[in-house]
């Protein structure tokens, strides 16, 4: 066998993706959030990026001829101690700028706006019990307590478990049991309940509600009542429909997640990227701006790029990092650019949508958004990926406005989100003694929409509207 090296040219095409494109395509991705942090980054790492500030006219010639004269004034020595002055100030942060009034009121502006601190289900028992009457040990067995609820506020798993793994020494179940039953004195009677059952009946006996016919229910037909079976806890428990209902009502009295008044899990706050609004009778689509600041470079970093030696390393440093602001710069310029015209073309293609709501929502694939747009689909898809839309019908993700849809009798197309408004409707207008069960919610939209989907289609967007099946909505 014989063994030899050879060469042989070949000709194909290969897409290389250089780093100004990595960096464009995961701004591109970024929501106005994470953009306005990002952004913060380059502006702390980067000591040639500047935040463009709104001036006034005056100011701006003002600072204009103070710069001019600055700099006849300064040598090339000076212009190298501003640039470590600015690279020891946002380079490393070994120093601290000293912050105008102007930017203290900004400060104050952002703290007063800040979110208030996640407050965990945990550490607002713990308050609760502070001033409570409990020795050291106790408070160390409550505070395990506490951290081992979920967020409900039950205790997954059984009590002789959780004194078996107590790393507080020898803990007996009796010993952790007068805790817990402290623990509930104090907060909530069904507190570290092990389940769905014992938390109504906890609650039952701390508010020594005597309703024989309501224990039962709790106790033997918890899963009847979920499943509206009425009919089947009358023939058990000998009362009448109406006695069974009555029950119900108290039993929807009582708490199910004992630790939901306790604990604040934190609203989730959308910032959106796209705002839509009517003017005269058209919608004017544009980007949100306070989040995203005009970025430019700094004009006495040029001038020290030209006046530096050569040799000593500055001009190539100051070359690099005045190459990466302008990339930076341009990756920002491109997203917001890629983004407003992308949105352009979705709220083109739903104008009725923001004229009649969801019933006028059109189909719409991200294909044909792109090739109206002349981008790729993949740029469709990172664009709207994670960003918001303020419209006249509310705030919206961008990826709602891309749906399937089913041909109409008539030949026109209805999107599934109007199909499910449609469902809906149905639901709400049906008799509540008779439901509409899904093969005749089926019929009733294609008599009266002409829309055909089958049945198991109709299960679909049921489900996913949260709406329960029709032997669960009936009415006794």
């Amino acid at each position: 066998m014989r063994l030899s090296l050879s060469q042989t040219p070949r000709m194909e095409q290969r897409l290389i993706q250089s780093p100004q494109m990595i960096q464009a395509m995961q701004i591109l991705q970024l929501s106005a959030l994470d953009l306005q942090e990002r952004i913060e980054q380059e502006l702390t790492e980067n000591p040639f990026l500047e935040e463009v500030e709104p001036e006034a006219p005056a100011e701006t010639a003002e600072r204009e001829e103070r710069s001019e004269a600055d700099d006849d004034a300064r040598g090339v020595e000076t212009m190298l101690d501003e640039l470590e002055r600015y690279e020891r100030d946002y380079g490393d942060g070994t120093r601290t700028r000293v912050a105008s009034s102007e930017e203290g009121d900004k400060k104050l502006e952002a703290m007063q706006n800040t979110p208030a601190t996640y407050h965990s289900l945990g550490d607002s028992l713990l308050e609760q019990i502070a001033l409570s009457e409990l020795d050291e040990r106790q408070h160390q067995l409550a505070e395990y307590l506490v951290y081992s609820l979920d967020h409900r506020g039950y205790l997954p798993d059984p009590i002789e478990q959780v004194a078996e793994d107590c790393p507080l020494g020898d803990v007996t179940v009796e010993e952790l049991s007068e805790v817990l039953e402290r623990l509930r004195a104090a907060t909530h009677p069904a507190l570290g309940a092990a389940d769905l059952r014992t938390c109504l009946l906890l609650q039952l006996d701390a508010h020594e509600i005597e309703a024989p016919l309501v224990r039962t229910m709790i106790r033997d037909h918890l899963e009847d009542i979920t499943l509206n079976r009425l009919p089947r806890i009358a023939r058990a428990t000998g009362h009448s429909i109406d006695e069974i209902k009555h029950a119900i009502e108290a039993i929807r009295g009582l708490d199910p997640i004992p630790g939901r008044e306790y604990g604040d899990p934190g609203a989730a706050v959308i910032h959106p990227d796209v705002v839509v609004e009517e003017v005269e009778g058209e919608y004017e689509v544009r980007l949100t701006r306070q989040r995203v600041p005009e970025l430019t470079i700094s004009p006495s970093y040029r001038k020290l790029l030209r006046q530096a030696g050569k040799g000593d390393g500055v001009q190539e440093w100051v070359k690099k990092r005045l190459e990466a602001a302008r990339w930076f710069i341009d990756a920002v310029h491109q997203r917001q650019n890629t983004l407003l015209k992308i949105a352009r073309t979705i709220f083109e293609r739903q104008r009725g949508f923001l004229d009649h709501g969801v019933k006028a929502l059109q189909p719409l694939r991200m294909q044909e958004v792109a090739d109206i747009a002349g981008v790729h689909i993949s740029t469709v898809s990172r664009a709207v990926s994670g960003k918001y839309a303020q419209t006249p019908r509310g705030i919206l993700a961008l990826k709602y406005f891309f749906t399937g849809g089913t041909a109409k009798a008539s030949g026109e197309m209805a999107s599934q989100a109007s199909i499910k408004q449609r469902i809906q409707e149905l639901v709400e207008q049906e008799d509540p003694a008779k439901p509409l069960s899904d093969e005749e919610l089926a019929q009733r939209l294609k008599a009266t929409d002409g829309i055909s989907i089958a049945r198991r289609t109709v299960t679909k967007y049921r489900k996913a509207l949260a709406i329960p099946s029709s032997s669960q909505r009936k009415v006794f």
